[in-house]
């Protein structure tokens, strides 16, 4: 059941994002006195739909996408100088022309969207990334101040009754031949918070480790609070052979990518996680790195793929950092909605969804940016290019040229369109047989 709902709050937010994005675009768009003659949710079938005013709002069968038909995309041949229509291209784009010059009622040419000057078409072509931007802001920002984030205390969760050697699985049972453990020996007990080490006064986990770490083989003086009250204690940290990490916390590997083991000190204690709220400057921070991590994975894109295609219909084994599509999308939301586990509630779960929503919405922001029709990134490079055109003759104080001809591009948004469409059938494939699990 917990599967099934956090697979509908998948869809119920990611139906919401999509709505929010054509709203983006569409608001802008009527506010410059553009007419929007449709607004639609989903693709395919219409489902329902209402007239309001001039606009005709709507939900259709496929929701995997939406649009909003702003009068006058393309500028009519007359107003770029009758280009001849000989090839199979030319053609796709007088029709182009065609289609949207017949939707511009007599005596509305000024409502039409190529009359728009550049700014004013870059923010309606820049409303619906920025609106899915804003979306994870608000969902981040519910996480973050709402739920907080993980985080380690100096109160135990577990103590070791043996030391596990390094190279061996950290959850197997003890043995007889394995050494006991020492904080276990000293009377330490999952519960006890460690208030100071060797004199010290301990606030944080990384202290304390840091402590234990550089402390091996010397008998250390230990207080604890327990029920309440302060416990002294006298602990002799084993030394063990343990991964070396670098200053980002990451392990440092060999030439061979094996883990770099050192002797440290090893008491044999784990901490008790909690979540805590961090401060509304740090909201901005986790969106900007979230945003460029997301950013590096689409410019690797094409590699991506071709890694898909391997793992998919070869041998090789899909690795956790694949991307994934709806499905995969889906399958995360049930996964994270109906795992268990200690110390796992329904907040660490609402939590860990909106997390995961707002970097879809990350996603669709950086995707939809991509230079290239039919995305909104295609029209913002077209607008770009017709502002440049006019500030180049403005600057040689040469006539204003006409608009830019963006319907010369629909050949290729058409191709992009068919090459978006397979990796979309690819990503559903793979998902099915050869998912990604995050449990």
């Amino acid at each position: 059941m917990a599967y099934l709902v956090g697979v509908l709050i998948a869809v119920v937010v990611l139906l919401a994002s999509i709505a929010l994005h054509e709203v983006g675009h569409m608001v802008p768009a009527k506010r410059f006195g553009v007419r929007v003659s449709h607004y639609f949710v989903g693709f395919g079938p219409t489902l329902w739909s209402r007239t309001k005013g001039e606009t005709e709002y709507g939900l259709k069968a496929i929701p995997l996408g939406g649009f909003v038909r702003l009068v006058g995309m393309y500028a009519p041949a007359e107003a770029v100088g009758h280009p001849a229509a000989r090839t199979w291209a030319g053609r796709l784009a007088q029709d182009a022309r065609d289609a949207s010059a017949s939707e511009i009622r007599e005596g509305e040419d000024g409502r039409a969207f190529y009359r728009l000057s550049t700014p004013k078409k870059l923010v309606v072509m820049l409303g619906g990334p920025v609106m899915n931007l804003l979306i994870a802001f608000v969902l981040l920002a519910i996480v973050l101040l709402g739920f907080g984030v993980p985080a380690t205390t100096t109160t135990l969760s577990t103590v070791s009754q043996c030391v596990i050697p390094a190279g061996d699985a950290s959850d197997r049972q003890c043995t007889d031949a394995d050494e006991p453990a020492p904080g276990a020996a000293a009377g330490l007990r999952p519960g006890d918070t460690v208030v100071s080490w060797d004199g010290t006064d301990v606030s944080s986990w990384d202290e304390l480790t840091t402590l234990i770490r550089a402390s091996g083989g010397e008998a250390t003086p230990v207080v604890v609070e327990r029920d309440g009250s302060p416990v002294e204690l006298t602990v002799t940290p084993v030394v063990a052979q343990r991964p070396s990490y670098d200053a980002d916390g990451n392990p440092v590997l060999d030439d061979d990518g094996e883990p770099v083991t050192v002797p440290v000190g090893f008491l044999g204690v784990s901490p008790t996680t909690v979540r805590e709220a961090t401060s509304v400057a740090e909201v901005p921070r986790v969106v900007a790195e979230r945003t460029w991590q997301t950013a590096t994975v689409v410019a690797t894109l094409p590699a991506r793929m071709v890694d898909l295609v391997q793992t998919t219909f070869g041998s090789q084994e899909r690795g956790t950092d694949s991307i994934i599509g709806i499905v995969g999308v889906g399958r995360f939301a049930g996964e994270i909605a109906s795992v268990e586990g200690t110390g796992i509630d329904w907040s660490v779960r609402l939590a860990g969804l909106l997390e995961m929503l707002a970097s879809l919405n990350i996603a669709l922001f950086v995707f939809n940016l991509i230079p290239l029709p039919p995305l909104d990134g295609g029209h913002v490079a077209a607008a770009l290019w017709e502002g440049a055109r006019r500030q180049v003759a403005r600057l040689r104080k040469a006539p204003r040229p006409g608009p830019f001809d963006s319907a010369k591009l629909v050949p290729l948004a058409y191709s992009v369109f068919v090459v978006l469409g397979a990796m979309g059938l690819l990503l559903v494939y793979a998902d099915i047989v050869n998912p990604v699990t995050i449990t």
